[in-house]
């Protein structure tokens, strides 16, 4: 089933020559099928490649999901055009009388400041204490995660000695739980981030389930036991160039980055990396969707308490 998006998304294109179903919004309305909302809060510098990496990763359900971008009114981005947002962005004001049935909270570039000295903190604590009552379940990723895991239960984020940056195998600790069911006992994800919340301080919050971690990279992926709230640190939704891109910018501007871990053939920073984890993406974003969102959503998103 298609991800149903607005007529002229840049992403579409990209998505389309990949064969994800897209559905604009003129073909959508004449379906008697009711999507799931999804409001996804973009706090990523880049807008438009997460964007497309979201969207893509969200297209492999049977599910119609209408996505709806939203960024802070409080912080003036620098890397996507006025234009671009105004045209396909909302605001926090603009949608805090809506429900929905799921919500992403994406990473951000803010990772060695303290949270409360983000300029759009503020705004985002507002956003995360209304997602309580107004989203059926919420994904946090990677730097929102850390946002979401500090806000709602007091967990601390940590500065690791160097910034982790590669492929890394990860174990699956318990494949009963829904939102790991068709996973490997071990798979492969990128992670890309100088910061960590870490296992034993996720341990004494009983409410609070560790499903995968690494030997190497730590946490993967935490779930509030009720479902209603998902924190995930790395990346599955990345492109297979994301971490290459990452790579030679930080080398751009002489900040001697090392070679991401376990990406590169040969450790050759100039051939293809291969792409060992869309399958990751593709099975998390629907497990969470089907288990999370689809089956305990009510139909009239009015009904919701």
């Amino acid at each position: 089933m298609p991800i149903k998006i607005q007529n002229d998304l840049p992403a579409r294109a990209i998505l389309e020559s990949e064969n994800v179903f897209i559905m604009d919004e003129t073909r959508a309305q004449s379906q008697d099928i009711r999507p799931l909302e999804i409001l996804i809060l973009n706090l990523m510098p880049v807008k438009e490649d997460t964007e497309t990496q979201l969207l893509r990763a969200l297209s492999n359900t049977p599910l119609q999901v209408e996505c709806t971008f939203m960024t802070m009114s409080t912080h003036v981005s620098t890397h996507t055009s006025v234009s671009h947002l105004n045209k396909f962005y909302k605001t926090f004001p603009q949608v805090r009388g809506n429900r929905y049935d799921g919500m992403i909270i994406t990473g951000a570039p803010v990772e060695l400041m303290e949270f409360e000295e983000v300029n759009y903190w503020p705004e985002l604590v507002e956003v995360m204490e209304w997602s309580k009552t107004h989203v059926t379940s919420t994904l946090h990723l990677c730097w929102g995660a850390q946002a979401g895991l500090y806000y709602h239960f007091g967990i601390p984020k940590h500065l690791r000695t160097e910034k982790l940056s590669g492929i890394y195998v990860h174990k699956t600790l318990d494949r009963k739980v829904p939102l790991m069911r068709s996973f490997d006992d071990y798979f492969n994800c990128p992670h890309s981030r100088y910061t960590e919340v870490r296992e034993e301080d996720i341990l004494k919050h009983p409410e609070l389930k560790i499903l995968a971690k690494s030997d190497e990279a730590g946490v993967f992926l935490v779930l509030k036991t009720d479902g209603t709230q998902v924190f995930l640190q790395g990346h599955p939704e990345y492109d297979r160039m994301t971490l290459n891109n990452e790579y030679h910018r930080d080398l751009s501007k002489g900040l001697n980055p090392k070679l991401p871990c376990n990406y590169y053939e040969h450790n050759d920073p100039f051939s293809m990396p291969p792409l060992v984890w869309r399958n990751v993406a593709s099975t998390l974003y629907a497990n969470w969707l089907n288990y999370y969102v689809y089956q305990v959503t009510p139909y009239d998103l009015g009904e919701k308490a």
